[in-house]
Order: structure tokens, then sequence, then C-alpha cells
């Protein structure tokens, strides 16, 4: 997952900063906690470093009607202004403006807010008009704004919303959701026709997006998606694995596998993307950096035998030092049964080298 959200946190911080995000491809390398935190710190360094005539214009907004406000807000600041007023307002001083502006001009506003002044204003609104804001977001495309309000809206909002934006937005705000918390109660209430519908979506191009918010929500719910991208039909799964592969999210995709039911494993074992090479030999160097070990071993097993054929010559090319974190890693989990059919299929040079590693002799499987 801390790929993935790295990732969202690069994207929200490039929004904040109005930048590429590929322009802050070098963030890809901190964790992304501490992306979270420079974010923070990014969003108390622009908005408490504003000047002081927003004050003074947020001053004269309250000697005048909430509707003379919202009309000065359209006519002379505009969206990006108006919004950084707002957020020196009393929430509820924002809250009656807002009431008062078209719906787009409002939309258009929302990604310039201060994100701490949310909550206090979204809570004061008129429910219909939240519905009427978010679904004028999505319209928009403006996932990013989108997840840093969604997890402020009452479930009554959000049951409302939901069938009036598509299936990829679901996913694209979810993978920016700011308050991951929500995210069971959003996949509660889609129900189990829309959550496959959105899962579904994923083929075209978002599959590191379901990814994402799979890994955000907890168990029996990580597990329903977790099904429910399996039984996609098998192309558009075969999708999925050679997405994992080129971007290198095995550590978001194995957790999931490892929660199917054995028929489920069964239908991923078998898809094409699982009999080229090329991908194959790609996931051994990325389990042994995430030691997803039990996670991996139990598709493996129901691999073709060719498949595995690859998956035991590129273990048995392991490093010395990532052989024998294997082994200790097995050992730990008590994997024996599982490695060792993929020990018989490599070349006699890795068996020995196998054989020769200390925590290998320390073992009697």
């Amino acid at each position: 997952m801390d790929k993935l959200r790295n990732r969202a946190e690069t994207e929200k911080i490039a929004a904040l900063l109005d930048e590429r995000p590929e322009h802050l491809a070098f963030l890809a390398a901190l964790p992304a906690e501490d992306l979270r935190k420079l974010r923070e710190q990014a969003v108390a360094a622009l908005f408490d470093g504003a000047p002081d005539m927003l004050d003074r214009i947020a001053k004269a907004t309250k000697l005048v009607p909430a509707g003379v406000a919202a009309a000065i807000s359209q006519k002379a600041l505009g969206p990006r202004l108006a919004a950084a007023v707002a957020g020196r307002l009393e929430p509820a001083r924002a809250a009656d403006i807002i009431e008062k502006l078209p719906v787009a001009f409002t939309a258009a506003s929302c990604a310039h807010l201060d994100p701490r002044r949310i909550a206090g204003i979204v809570d004061r609104l008129d429910e219909n008009l939240l519905v009427r804001i978010s679904v004028a977001l999505a319209e928009r495309g403006d996932h990013l704004t989108m997840g840093r309000f969604v997890g402020h809206l009452r479930d009554s909002a959000l049951t409302r919303i939901l069938p009036q934006v598509d299936d990829a937005v679901v996913l694209r705000t979810g993978f920016a959701v700011d308050q991951p918390q929500r995210l069971g109660t959003i996949v509660e209430l889609m129900g189990e026709e829309r959550l496959a519908q959105v899962i579904a979506s994923a083929a075209d191009g978002l599959w590191p997006q379901a990814l994402a918010v799979a890994g955000m929500v907890t168990g029996e719910q990580r597990a329903r998606i977790a099904t429910l991208a399996a039984r996609q039909p098998r192309a558009r799964l075969d999708t999925l694995v050679r997405t994992v592969a080129t971007q290198n999210l095995w550590e978001s995709l194995l957790p999931l596998v490892a929660l199917l039911p054995e028929e489920d494993r069964r239908s991923v074992a078998v898809l094409p993307s699982l009999r080229d090479p090329s991908v194959l030999a790609g996931v051994v160097p990325a389990v042994v950096a995430t030691a997803l070990w039990a996670e991996f071993l139990p598709l493996v097993e129901l691999l073709p035998e060719e498949s595995r054929k690859v998956v035991a010559d590129a273990a048995g090319s392991l490093a010395d030092e990532d052989l024998d974190a294997l082994a200790r890693e097995v050992d730990k989990q008590d994997l024996w049964d599982l490695v060792l059919p993929l020990v018989e299929l490599m070349e006699d040079e890795a068996k020995e080298r196998i054989f020769a590693l200390p925590s290998f002799q320390d073992q009697t499987p």
C-alpha cells in the first residue's frame, strides 16, 4: 500500500502547490506518512501565512448581508480569492455566503479552500446543496477536491450522491480520500451490485486506484473487493496482473490474493499473464523486498508447472543474503511444505547454494 499511498500524497501535494505530479517524482523515495506530514505542513504554511488583506476582506463581509457578500465574491474576487476569504471566516458565516452562491462557482472555489476549514463549513450546509456541489465536483473531474470533502459528508448525503456519480469517479475519489476510515461506510452504502460495477470499471486504467481502496478498507470488505476483482472476466482480470507487473504493485495485490477462496485463487493462477516469464521473474524480487512469501507461495502452488519453474529459477538466482532471508521467513511462518516443491524444480547449482545456507541447514521441515 505504501507505494500507492505515496502516489496519492504526491498528487495532493502537487495540486496544493499548483504543480504537475511528475515534477515531484523525487518524492517517490519517501514514506507516504512523511509525505502526509509534509502536506499538512504545506497547508499550514500556505494558509496561515496569507496576507493581512484577506482578514480585512473577511471582516468587511461581516458588515453586509450574505447575499451581497456572495455577489462581491463572484464579481470582484473570483473562485480562488473567494475560497481564501472563506477560510478566514467563521464557519457559520462562510456557510451563509456559500448558500447564496451558484453551485458552479462554489465547486470551482472548493479546490482552493483551506482543508482544515472543510469540516466546520460542511456541517453547516444544507444537505441538498452539499449533494449538488458534490455532483458538480464530479462533473468537473476534480477527484482530489472530492477526496478532501467526502470524509466529512453525512451518510444521508453520500447515499444520494453515489448514484449520481460515475464508477470511475468513485474509484478516483477513494484513492484520494483524506479520511480513509470513512471508506468502509461508503462501501456499505454502495451495496453489492454497485460495488461490483465500481470494481469492474477499474479495468479501464484504474486498477491502482482499486487496489488502493482495497488496501484502505479492512476485514470482510477487503476480502469482498478481492473476490469481486477475481471474478471479473478473464481478459479483464489479466489487465490487473499486467498493470501490477508494469507498475511493481505486488505489495498491494498479493495480500488480496491471499484472502481469496482456493477456487478464485485458481482462477488467478491460470491467467495468461502468469505464464509470462517476464511477469513471474519480476514478482520474485518484489516478494523478497516486501517479505510477502506467505501471501505469494499459496498462489505459486496453483500455477502451471512451467510457471512454477520460472519462479523457482528466479528464486534460485537470488543473492545469498536474499536466499537466507527467504529461508528464515519461510521457517518463521512454517511454509516449508510450499517451498520444498519449488526447490525441487531448481537447477542443481541453485539447490546446492540453498542447502549450504546456514539458515537452511538449521531447519527440520
